[in-house]
């Protein structure tokens, strides 16, 4: 079993709310995640989601601010949510703005110095992290869906596209849909990947990828508060065209009056749960 360091434990909704820590050899930290364990998961082995969260945050936000547990006790699933970034690496401008460095890793693995050595969180989420859940928890392999919030929904969107087959289902709420074209994902993605003329951004961009997408069938479920401060970051509407001209399926649920908050995502957190429990199961 992989080593992991067990940091807190709080009953809930008849399950257990735990955060362990771990030395990760693909981030070259130690790093935190949470987990939520239903209570069917004292008797079997049950199917696991994936939750990615947004800039600055770390494992906690979902857990603390989602009220994921219950509907997660409820389709008897486990609820994984690891940090955003490395953590404590000290390295140069690492904490100089919220957008980029530490607690803004965007689940890509960085090839620009001082970068590459450790921000490689797309291996960490989709290789490392899996293998850590697999070997010290009652899962079934193979029965994993991912979902996240802005860039965490970025990141779901992109591991599940780069990963066909992998998860069984993906969803996403207010995810930057086409970083290559938005402020946030042009500083990180310079930043982590080089000029835009080097010709990489589009193997980290949901848009992108689907154009050229021809892995098994895969259906993306977007969810968006349309009175997002944010959505001249977010584009989802070039997303959807996109799904549109490549026959991919995709759904656009738009909120009316819901923002970019944990309170937007608190009252439709349910919805998403039961729709990965019915992928899951099926």
């Amino acid at each position: 079993m992989a080593s992991i360091t067990n940091v807190s434990c709080n009953k809930m909704f008849g399950g257990l709310q735990k955060v362990f820590s771990h030395d990760s050899k693909e981030l070259g930290c130690k790093m935190k995640f949470a987990i939520f364990l239903p209570p069917q998961s004292e008797q079997d082995k049950v199917p696991v989601i994936y939750w990615l969260s947004g800039l600055e945050c770390t494992e906690a936000n979902c857990v603390q601010k989602s009220g994921i547990q219950k509907y997660a006790a409820e389709h008897g699933v486990i609820i994984v949510c690891p940090d955003t970034s490395p953590r404590g690496l000290n390295l140069p401008g690492e904490k100089d703005s919220w957008d980029f460095g530490e607690g803004a890793g965007f689940y890509v693995d960085a090839t620009e110095k001082p970068w590459n050595k450790n921000y490689k969180m797309y291996s960490y989420v989709t290789r490392e992290l899996i293998d850590v859940i697999n070997k010290n928890f009652p899962v079934i392999e193979g029965k994993q869906s991912i979902m996240g919030h802005s860039m965490g929904g970025h990141g779901a969107l992109i591991c599940a596209l780069k990963n066909p087959g992998l998860y069984k289902s993906v969803s996403a709420f207010a995810p930057i849909c086409n970083p290559s074209e938005c402020p946030w994902g042009k500083k990180a993605f310079e930043g982590y990947l080089g000029a835009f003329e080097n010709g990489t951004w589009s193997q980290w961009d949901a848009t992108e990828l689907v154009k050229t997408y021809d892995g098994q069938p895969i259906e993306l479920f977007l969810d968006q508060g349309a009175a997002d401060n944010f959505m001249h970051q977010l584009l989802p509407e070039h997303l959807i065209k996109a799904c549109k001209d490549a026959n991919i399926p995709a759904i656009l649920k738009m909120r009316e009056g819901y923002d970019h908050s944990y309170y937007y995502i608190a009252t439709f957190i349910g919805e998403h749960v039961a729709y990965h429990a019915q992928h899951l199961t099926n």
